[in-house]
């Protein structure tokens, strides 16, 4: 199924650059300004800035996304369960992000489908692999 595939791809690019394009400002200008986001939004947080934020967004969606979209086009073995644990990294980051900010802003909709998508999409990638 090409359009699983693609659609994975496609939901590993946009994560893996929209969340080291959001992150890097994070680390440079931790008190968030860049984004315009106000430091109230980390009280409920265990971070006094949005340097640590930042970095493990660089990591855990942006560098993690961007080596499982390498795969992914390559159809490296075991690509799809990089694409589910992309998703599912994905999700808790979500889950916490709400946690902590007490808020549910638009984007965390976005990326909630886009999460719901690469798992959906690792799933039956995978199942793929074992019917070949």
């Amino acid at each position: 199924m090409k359009f699983v595939r693609w659609t994975a791809i496609l939901a590993l690019g946009l994560l893996g650059i929209s969340s080291v394009i959001g992150a890097i400002p994070m680390m440079l200008d931790p008190n968030g300004t860049p984004w315009q986001m106000p430091q109230s939004l980390l009280d409920s947080s265990p971070f006094d800035s949005y340097l640590i934020p930042g970095i493990i967004l660089c990591i855990a969606n942006g560098v993690l996304s961007l080596a499982s979209l390498v795969g992914t086009v390559r159809r490296d073995p075991g690509y799809a369960r990089w694409v589910v644990l992309q998703g599912a990294v994905l999700a808790v980051w979500l889950a916490f992000e709400i946690a902590m900010i007490r808020r549910v802003m638009g984007l965390h909709y976005l990326y909630g489908c886009l999460a719901v998508a690469l798992i959906v999409s690792g799933i039956v990638l995978k199942r793929e692999q074992k019917a070949a």
